[in-house]
């Protein structure tokens, strides 16, 4: 029981009820999907973007571990303003910080789930909301983006 006290720390827990704050939305122009083969969770993502391409608006549903979900929640609070560029940035140096090969990326709040990267099963929950929102992204904005 030591282990799972010492990942679902009440920080983390606290994190994964909070994203209640952020409810899906189909009628928003962009919309992903990712899941973690290791584990099976999976997360949809709807978002919007301003005409600079930022992110203006998200939306998400978890079917994940309260791991998957803290993360989702840490996205979701950072991600309005963010580039598709800056998602694939911090999607990267997450996947190499799971893996030992870099330090924590700067996205806020990281720190709140670090406990984790000693559980490599759920390293794909971890990533799944940055994989979900770059899968709705397009790799290039499209002229005449829709907007909020």
């Amino acid at each position: 029981m030591a282990n799972a006290a010492a990942l679902y720390t009440p920080e983390m827990l606290e994190l994964a009820t909070s994203l209640a704050a952020w409810p899906l939305d189909p009628a928003m122009p962009f919309q992903g999907r990712a899941r973690s083969p290791a584990c099976g969770s999976t997360l949809m993502v709807s978002l919007s973007l301003d005409c600079a391409g930022r992110i203006a608006a998200l939306g998400l549903r978890a079917q994940a571990c309260a791991v998957g979900q803290a993360s989702a929640a840490l996205f979701a609070a950072a991600a309005p303003g963010r580039t598709r560029s800056e998602l694939a940035a911090t999607s990267e140096g997450l996947d190499a910080w799971l893996r030992g090969e870099g330090p924590l990326p700067g996205w806020p709040g990281l720190a709140g789930i670090a406990a984790a990267q000693a559980y490599p099963a759920r390293h794909g929950a971890i990533l799944l909301a940055w994989q979900a929102a770059l899968d709705a992204l397009p790799d290039s904005p499209p002229g005449g983006l829709p907007s909020t």
